[in-house]
């Protein structure tokens, strides 16, 4: 790997991952954060929709959702999803696929207490992904949920995050004359050493 130099040097992908994304911090518009998360359904039928990513841990990457919702559903019946991160900016992206297992425990209660207050009661008022009547139902099922939590409300049970670990991470960026940089990483599974390639643009 004598070319694998610039930015995309380093011998841990996770450090890699996370100085890209330092630079789009300073750089990207609006929520250089982030990622196009990519399920299936149990007939085989990909979904995908864009959410945050809020944590890049030593060896996994963390997002939040409701549990009840569509992608949550695929998930936990899949136990596997991907995603890219895309940063206009700096012409690069980053492709994850892995295994999904669930944090809810006290990482999921500091993330969400993190969380402003509205966004916290929005939390247990929206039953996500199923059908609404109007926005005005939802927005007295706020004021309904406010005045019985509070001001200080208790994470959901039905609300938590995701830990993807992953299998396969690519790093990509922008070349002269579409002759593009990308170098796949893949591993075995968690703790398994990594491989690294340069892929054809």
């Amino acid at each position: 790997m004598s070319d694998r130099t610039g930015i995309f040097a380093g011998d841990n992908p996770f450090e890699i991952t996370r100085a890209w994304l330092k630079e789009a911090e300073a750089s990207e518009v609006n929520d250089p954060n982030a990622i196009a998360l990519s399920t299936i359904d149990v007939s085989g039928m990909p979904n995908i929709r864009m959410v945050l990513l809020k944590e890049i841990e030593e060896d996994a990457f963390v997002f939040f959702t409701n549990y009840g919702s569509v992608k949550a559903q695929e998930i936990d019946a899949s136990g596997r999803a991907a995603f890219v991160m895309h940063w206009k900016s700096l012409r690069r992206q980053v492709r994850v696929r892995g295994h999904v297992t669930r944090e809810d425990g006290p990482a999921a209660d500091e993330y969400y207490r993190s969380r402003s207050l509205k966004s916290r009661l929005g939390a247990w008022a929206s039953r996500q992904s199923e059908p609404l009547s109007s926005r005005t139902a939802l927005m007295a099922e706020v004021a309904k949920v406010t005045a019985q939590k509070g001001t200080d409300p208790d994470r959901p049970e039905f609300w938590g995050g995701y830990r993807i670990s992953p299998v396969e991470i690519e790093f990509w960026a922008d070349g002269a004359f579409r002759l593009h940089d990308r170098f796949r990483w893949t591993r075995d599974g968690a703790g398994s050493e990594w491989h690294v390639q340069r892929l054809n643009p």
